[in-house]
């Protein structure tokens, strides 16, 4: 599904993107206060279950944005866009909240010191813990709760897109489980390889960067700074 404010892979059998994908600049970056209009995504093609935000009421998840609300504060538009619940997976709090929120900041430091960044969010597996106890489903059964949150930053120069990625491009990568635990946690300390994730996955990343810089730069863990 493209949007105007990023893409999604949906599943229409786990109720969730398999992945959304999106573009941070500070072109993307306002005074926009937060919408907070969850709600279903109606492009979704006829006949498939919409999820609303009344789903996600007494799970004990979160409705975890993939493309952050602050990551879209130009218009009130684009702020909506992030409320649609394509853009949501279940999310133990403490991930959300806690370290999940914090890489999500430091992405957005990133562009106020000048970098346009790619992002490709999603979850993968079955079975989490929120704040209700471990759960593999919400809903009654009709959304999968995903085991695993990956996220992949490609910090680039503005303006350059796939062909500014060159083998000292810096890419982060996390992969973090879906519980709760300590949300003080540094997002840091999940670091991993984006190679990693597409063994988890199936998927193959930056595949429009040319595969020798793939090769390199996806067989990394970051060791930059985490704030």
């Amino acid at each position: 599904m493209t949007k105007s404010q990023y893409a999604l892979s949906y599943n229409n059998t786990k109720r969730i993107a398999n992945w959304v994908s999106w573009q941070l600049n500070s072109s993307w970056l306002g005074s926009t206060p937060r919408q907070d209009d969850f709600r279903a995504d109606t492009t979704l093609p006829s006949g498939w279950y919409r999820v609303t935000s009344s789903d996600y009421t007494g799970s004990g998840f979160d409705r975890g944005h993939m493309c952050p609300s602050a990551d879209r504060t130009n218009t009130i538009t684009n702020n909506s866009a992030t409320f649609l619940m394509t853009n949501m997976v279940p999310q133990a709090p403490d991930n959300n909240q806690g370290y999940w929120a914090g890489l999500e900041s430091y992405a957005r430091t990133l562009v106020g010191q000048g970098k346009e960044l790619y992002i490709i969010s999603g979850g993968y597996g079955q079975g989490g813990s929120g704040s209700n106890g471990s759960a593999t489903t919400i809903a009654g059964g009709k959304i999968t709760v995903p085991a695993r949150l990956y996220k992949i930053i490609v910090v680039t120069t503005p303006g350059t897109g796939a062909g500014g990625v060159n083998t000292s491009t810096r890419v982060i990568a996390i992969d973090t489980p879906n519980t709760q635990g300590d949300r003080t946690a540094s997002w840091g300390t999940f670091r991993t390889t984006v190679d990693a994730i597409e063994a988890k996955t199936g998927y193959d990343f930056l595949s429009t960067v040319d595969s020798y810089t793939q090769s390199v730069v996806e067989s990394k863990v970051d060791s930059g700074p985490t704030q």
